[in-house]
């Protein structure tokens, strides 16, 4: 019998069946596909088990060391938390400055010095036809004198010569709504209202475009201290020179207790005074030495008298927006004390 090849080496081996399992009813190889004994996904599981149980073996073996080092990483977490909010925060209003800066968001950026007129009443005229009349005004009893109205508008023409002879400055007529019966107007809004009216005395295309209002302020600190902020909001800065305009009288109270209050220069601060109205001058003397005497006990006003006066004055209840526009200034706005203001500010840095 001759043996027949298959090619070199051992002979090719059969398999009478194929490897597959065979259905013995049918008669057909059907392929069966057996699933592994393990899946990647039990080592995994196996590892947090593990780890869940050994946090719990140690809990329960050591519950107060556990609890100490929680609280300790608690605290922790929340320092880290507090110290990068705070610093998120500043961040934020200095990026918030320069973006305003870059993009040319303060109005009058380019002004350096700031013009602050003090309000002391209310225009009540629609017209504005009778500026220099006392009808036209709400006032208090103390001013109801014979050309008081006149000296409102004195007041208004020397702000708006002032800021004509510096075109760097930013003129502030400075009041807020503080006589329920003129209703929701301010004293800003009536001098701006007047020099409008005035054709600004002969200044308008060089004052008008840098004259606004401050319509918040409910006393002369006020005056002073809003108008400074206001400043910062318009300008981007604080004012680099400040010249006031009231009566001659007050004159100790804005050039030396206001001033010192706010901690400003003094051979950055100018004042500019006009006269009581005729015969009303003995009067408003004897008046201005007790104001000023209660702002030499309580020099921001913030206590007794001069805080009830205010809250008087604020019939409407606005509410103020500072020191939003000015957050350099936060701690001075918040202070109250009988000494000046111990903290750092930007005209003194």
């Amino acid at each position: 019998m001759n043996n027949q090849s298959f090619g070199t080496g051992s002979p090719k081996s059969f398999h009478a069946y194929p490897r597959v399992d065979f259905d013995l009813e049918s008669g057909n190889a059907r392929n069966s596909f057996r699933k592994s004994k393990s899946t990647p996904l039990i080592d995994p599981i196996r590892k947090i088990n593990s780890v869940v149980n050994r946090i719990h073996y140690v809990c329960k073996l050591h519950p107060v060391a556990v609890f100490l080092a929680s609280l300790f990483v608690g605290i922790t977490i929340l320092v880290v938390l507090s110290v990068f909010e705070s610093r998120f925060r500043m961040m934020g209003f200095r990026r918030s400055d320069d973006l305003s800066l870059s993009l040319g968001l303060y109005p009058l950026a380019n002004l350096r010095n700031l013009v602050m007129v003090a309000g002391h009443s209310i225009y009540a005229s629609t017209t504005c036809g009778k500026v220099d009349s006392e009808d036209s005004w709400f006032l208090e009893p103390y001013q109801k004198n014979p050309g008081q109205a006149a000296t409102f508008l004195a007041h208004i023409k020397e702000g708006v010569e002032s800021a004509a002879k510096d075109k760097r400055s930013l003129l502030l007529f400075s009041g807020g709504e503080t006589r329920k019966d003129a209703g929701p107007r301010s004293e800003a809004q009536s001098y701006w209202s007047v020099a409008e009216s005035q054709g600004w005395f002969g200044e308008q295309d060089s004052v008008r475009n840098r004259a606004l209002t401050e319509e918040h302020a409910r006393d002369s600190f006020e005056n002073l201290l809003f108008s400074v902020c206001r400043f910062r909001e318009l300008t981007g800065t604080y004012p680099e020179n400040i010249t006031v305009v009231s009566y001659d009288f007050k004159k100790e109270r804005f050039a030396h207790l206001h001033r010192l209050a706010i901690g400003f220069p003094e051979g950055r601060f100018f004042y500019i005074g006009t006269p009581a109205a005729p015969g009303a001058q003995e009067a408003a003397e004897k008046g201005e030495a007790h104001v000023r005497a209660q702002f030499q006990d309580d020099p921001y006003g913030c206590l007794g008298s001069l805080h009830i006066k205010r809250l008087k004055r604020d019939p409407f209840h606005r509410l103020v927006p500072y020191p939003n526009g000015c957050p350099e200034l936060k701690g001075l706005f918040s202070y109250c004390g009988p000494v000046p203001y111990p903290g750092s500010l930007p005209w003194i840095q």
